[in-house]
């Protein structure tokens, strides 16, 4: 049996001012095992920013309990969540947020710098040249990213993700930035990834990517109100 990488027991985020509160999630409930391909869809201002914001540890619920491969991080300090996330979560984003004055293996390095644990030179070698490699971008080590096309990008992003070995890959809207073919492709490629094992979670508003993954949630209003689980699509 597989075990759980995210578990959220009723985790609700409010938003107060002197003139009002904003429940921008009003009790989710959630577990991704280890290997899944979930998605996370709904339409604009349902939730899904604050959602993935608290996955990711960039924020902190106002109440519940989110637990991350079986350690309990709802209440960390920053410099505790940074820790965690550096070592535990891959993101990747919309706008590539690549650094242009840096050539493609040194952007793929880049999070190994922040990590706890010393790396030796030659084993971030090693690991960025193994990432690269996993998403066909090696010849184009020594490339900057202005060089690159937008698909290149999202691939060298891709890469930089997965240089720390993290136990979940988050998905902010990653196509929303490239035509069909190159979003297509990035869907592709992250099909492959978890046929391999990576655990991947997708937030999106797009139905027809949401799809591709094997487990569909719905969030509206701040709650998960439908899902669905099947056989991921063919891109």
């Amino acid at each position: 049996m597989s075990k759980s990488i995210i578990k959220l027991e009723e985790i609700k985020k409010i938003y107060a001012t002197e003139e009002m509160e904003t429940h921008a999630l009003r009790g989710v409930n959630l577990e991704i095992k280890q290997g899944d391909f979930v998605s996370i869809c709904g339409p604009s201002g349902c939730g899904k920013s604050t959602l993935l914001s608290i996955l990711g540890l960039l924020d902190t619920p106002s109440e519940g309990t989110y637990t991350l491969d079986g350690m309990d991080v709802s209440s960390l300090s920053i410099k505790q969540a940074a820790s965690v996330r550096n070592k535990k979560i891959g993101f990747i984003f919309q706008s590539f947020n690549l650094i242009d004055e840096l050539s493609v293996y040194d952007n793929v390095a880049l999070p190994l710098d922040y990590s706890d644990k010393k790396i030796s030179d030659e084993e971030v070698r090693i690991r960025v040249e193994k990432c690269l490699e996993t998403v066909d971008m090696l010849n184009r080590a020594g490339h900057k990213p202005n060089q690159l096309s937008g698909g290149q990008q999202q691939r060298v992003a891709i890469a930089r993700a997965l240089v720390c070995e993290p136990a979940l890959l988050l998905v902010d809207e990653a196509t929303g930035n490239l035509d069909s073919k190159n979003g297509d492709a990035v869907m592709t490629m992250l099909r492959s990834l978890n046929d391999s094992g990576t655990t991947i979670c997708l937030v999106t508003h797009d139905p027809r990517y949401a799809n591709h993954a094997d487990k569909q949630f719905r969030l509206n209003e701040g709650l998960i109100e439908t899902y669905l689980e099947s056989v991921a699509e063919a891109v």
